[in-house]
């Protein structure tokens, strides 16, 4: 068999080379076109260039006229925090004295407490000794002291006030002058303690506790009394016997005394039960406190007559004092 030789391979043949000029042809072509539109391109971006710079220029000359005036006025603020500052630093430093100094004086009035409840004790309080010395006539002696009718002997005193409307609108200036003169029959007592007619306390920090018996805490009540207004129901069962129940004490002499000018409501026996229950211990004659009692002439009619409260709450008053070693004073003017 013959055989068949095969053809020559052409590398390079026509279409190959139509190809070739045809991607050559389209480089020249894309250059000419862009060297055409080259110089507009760049004109835009040299006016946009130039539009930024002459505004970055206005907003320096801006800036360049305003620093004076920002410079000046940081001045001016870095000046006044300088002086606050040194005004705090000021009022810290006489905030500092001024405690310093608060804290001494509290320091001298506690330690002028303590000392004035000493002697206060000391005074009240009689040694064995000297109890033995002095017998039993110094106790009939002080068993007997009374001013005015009513017995001054006690170490504690509390008052009962009522603060109803018709004290405080027709009486109450003779109300602070009567609390006066009692609280000057006795010089010193070991506790003090001030109460309206529904039993709530005049000083909350003191409630259920003696208030300590010295002159800043004697001015204290009665400025506190001159404003002092609680709601009162005008009866002055419900401060009796909270002071009885609270402060009651046979190991103690302790005085109450009751100001008022009205008793509305309720049984005078009743009251009369409840106070000798709470008020009297093993021994009948000898209460646990002594019940004094002031009546003001606030319900006094023009015609100089007296009300049905005030005769009732005057019965009670006469009677507790009576069966609780007291007096009853029934004043008959306000002035």
């Amino acid at each position: 068999m013959k055989k068949h030789q095969r053809r020559p391979i052409e590398v390079f043949n026509l279409s190959f080379l139509d190809v070739v000029s045809c991607g050559f042809g389209a480089i020249i072509l894309l250059l000419v076109i862009a060297k055409i539109s080259e110089p507009t391109v760049l004109e835009r971006l040299a006016e946009d260039l130039r539009g930024a710079l002459q505004n970055l220029q206005r907003q320096n000359d801006q800036l360049a006229e305003a620093a004076p005036q920002l410079e000046h006025q940081l001045a001016a603020r870095q000046t006044a925090l300088a002086e606050a500052q040194a005004v705090v630093a000021r009022l810290r430093r006489e905030q500092a004295r001024l405690e310093a100094r608060v804290s001494e004086k509290k320091q001298v009035l506690a330690t002028q407490d303590a000392i004035e409840a000493q002697l206060a004790s000391a005074k009240q309080s009689l040694s064995e000794e000297m109890k033995r010395l002095l017998g039993a006539q110094h106790h009939r002696a002080a068993e007997d002291a009374t001013i005015g009718g009513i017995p001054v002997d006690s170490e504690y005193v509390i008052f009962i006030i009522d603060t109803s409307g018709s004290m405080h609108a027709m009486t109450w200036p003779l109300v602070m002058r009567k609390l006066e003169q009692v609280l000057r029959i006795y010089p010193r007592v070991k506790g003090l303690q001030v109460m309206n007619d529904m039993g709530d306390y005049m000083f909350s920090q003191y409630a259920g506790r003696w208030i300590p018996d010295t002159p800043a805490r004697r001015q204290a009540v009665i400025r506190r009394l001159a404003s002092w207004e609680p709601f009162s129901n005008s009866s002055p069962v419900e401060g009796i016997t909270r002071a009885i129940s609270r402060f009651g004490a046979g190991d103690k002499r302790i005085s109450l005394y009751v100001f008022g000018d009205d008793f509305s409501s309720g049984s005078i026996e009743a009251v009369l039960r409840t106070v000798e229950r709470l008020n009297h211990g093993a021994d009948p004659d000898k209460p646990r406190v002594r019940i004094h009692a002031i009546g003001f002439p606030t319900l006094f009619d023009l015609q100089g007559g007296i009300s049905a409260n005030s005769i009732r709450f005057a019965a009670l008053m006469r009677a507790l004092a009576e069966r609780n070693a007291g007096s009853f004073v029934g004043l008959n003017s306000s002035r």
